[in-house]
């Protein structure tokens, strides 16, 4: 078919984009997924990322982290339809007010204020509990309550004993607090964003959905993107659009393809033998990411999600999901949370934390752990090619803890999960701490342990900034700069990542791009379409 838009990328903001350009019969569409289709039952199950996440990935790993003692660690980026959202944990976080108010303020990005682009996350949501001027109650994405398991709940009484207040919504008009973190799961399943929106719009004949396909570049004629090139069965093919060229890619795959496509920083092109069409400094640049640690606790009795390793319950359990989709596998886990402060000076909290009732790292006895970040990282990297091969991975530093600013904040941040462990409802709950341990009290110790246990969040943000600079990809209406009918539309626009899970961010990106691409200024309601349960 004639196509007007292709869009490179079926993740979290690209399958957004699919339905909610689609919406108008006379456009047609093309969305491109590298991965498979999301048909194994198990993703859907909200407990089943814990073992399945590894298959629908890219296996991206980092460059040797100087700050992190040398070590390469796993940078996960989801390689499925629904990309991420397929098989994140489905926290539902949003970050703060001030977060947006920066991107426009400080970075130029007129119109991507928190009045700007809160319209957009009521859009995309139906929270089952909340009904007010933070939520939405019509849109594709169900948010969902969470019930928590009992040592969930024994530590958000620990926190409020540790004097963090208690926060029934983490999206509302404050972060601050301990309590339940809402997810997107509906009726007992994963709501990705290929689950939310695609399901809608898979019927429409506009769309046309192909899994399994690998885009090599962009085509650029005189100054204008055109289509893209890939390889169907051994045979190139080439498809080219009227309108434009959509990247949903993500932080690693859309500076990517603008660089396998002569876009990018000229220098570094000509470095791995690509032609230059054209000198783009910002590609690659400003990757930044959650930095996360983790410490560990052994329990003195059966009290976490451990137990269901046993054999006979983990065969109970699995009965409970299929015939009520119920019990421990129709939870994300990830659900008692924590916004708070080591740096006072901060208007916001600078450190979020997740307890987790479960520990694979504690050996022989059932165990649980605790990790965090600090939400505002000053640390800055970079996504570089190894080679013009389009199926080499590239070369990714993501570079933590190199500014001292956030060594600092990820040892307070461990020192308050301490903290809130060894109030009196967690402690008795605990047999020792298994890691840091009590042998790791000083400063520098801290130090080493935090570069020795550091790993990603899962939250890679910001290559293909936006704003106004010279540093900048795209403008504040998502075109790359100097290339004419090219946008990319996803979370590595952000020019600063926000105070939270990213997902719903990247999905208020795509619900936001869609009106920048029709020209639509103000929000209009949810498509009707949106308001049906999928069969």
């Amino acid at each position: 078919m004639a196509l007007d838009y292709i869009i490179v990328g079926g993740g979290s903001s690209g399958c957004v984009l699919a339905a909610r350009l689609t919406e108008d019969a006379r456009r047609s569409v093309l969305l491109l997924e590298a991965g498979p289709q999301d048909t194994n039952p198990l993703i859907h199950a909200p407990a089943g990322y814990c073992g399945l996440a590894d298959r629908y990935t890219w296996g991206y790993r980092s460059a040797p982290l100087r700050s992190a003692n040398n070590r390469s660690i796993e940078l996960r980026q989801g390689r499925i339809l629904g990309g991420s959202s397929s098989v994140n944990a489905m926290v539902y976080t949003r970050g703060t007010a001030r977060d947006y108010d920066r991107w426009a303020a400080e970075y130029g990005c007129e119109g991507w204020s928190f009045r700007d682009v809160l319209p957009y996350f009521r859009r995309s949501e139906t929270n089952t509990t909340f009904a007010n001027e933070y939520h939405g109650d019509s849109g594709p994405l169900v948010v969902s309550d969470v019930v928590p398991d009992p040592l969930t709940r024994t530590f958000v009484r620990a926190a409020q004993q540790a004097g963090i207040p208690y926060n029934a919504d983490f999206n509302g008009a404050n972060a601050e607090g301990c309590g339940i973190y809402q997810a997107t799961i509906r009726n007992g399943r994963r709501c990705s964003s290929a689950a939310a929106y695609l399901t809608l719009a898979k019927g429409r004949r506009n769309l046309r959905v192909r899994a399994g396909i690998t885009v090599h570049k962009v085509l650029v004629d005189n100054g204008r993107a055109v289509g893209v090139s890939y390889l169907d069965n051994g045979r190139l093919i080439n498809e080219y659009a009227d309108c434009e060229v959509i990247l949903t890619a993500g932080a690693v795959g859309s500076p990517k393809l603008l660089m396998l496509s002569g876009i990018g920083p000229a220098d570094h092109l000509r470095s791995v033998g690509i032609p230059v069409i054209h000198d783009l400094a910002g590609v690659g640049r400003n990757l930044h990411d959650h930095a996360r640690v983790d410490a560990f606790y052994e329990l003195n009795d059966a009290y976490s999600v451990d137990r269901y390793k046993h054999p006979l319950r983990a065969m109970m359990a699995g009965i409970e999901y299929l015939l009520f989709k119920g019990g421990p596998i129709a939870s994300n886990l990830l659900v008692g949370g924590v916004f708070w402060w080591s740096d006072r000076q901060e208007q916001d909290p600078n450190l979020q934390f997740f307890f987790v009732p479960m520990s694979a790292d504690v050996p022989y006895r059932s165990g649980c752990s605790m990790n965090f970040y600090a939400l505002r990282p000053r640390s800055r990297g970079s996504v570089m090619l190894r080679s013009a091969d389009p199926d080499a991975h590239p070369l990714i530093d993501s570079n933590p803890l190199a500014d001292p600013y956030d060594l600092e904040q990820t040892i307070d941040g461990l020192r308050i999960c301490q903290w809130i462990m060894s109030q009196p409802a967690m402690k008795r709950c605990l047999r020792r701490e298994y890691a840091p341990g009590p042998d790791v009290r000083t400063k520098e110790q801290y130090a080493e342990y935090v570069r020795n246990m550091v790993q990603t969040g899962f939250h890679l943000v910001g290559t293909c900034k936006m704003g106004v600079d010279d540093s900048a990809v795209v403008g504040p209406d998502l075109r790359v700069r100097g290339i004419a009918s090219l946008r990319v539309c996803d979370a590595s626009v952000m020019p600063a990542i926000v105070s939270s899970n990213t997902n719903g961010p990247a999905i208020m990106i795509g619900e936001k791009a869609a009106d920048l691409i029709r020209g639509i200024r103000s929000v209009p309601p949810p498509h009707p379409e949106a308001m049906r349960e999928p069969a």
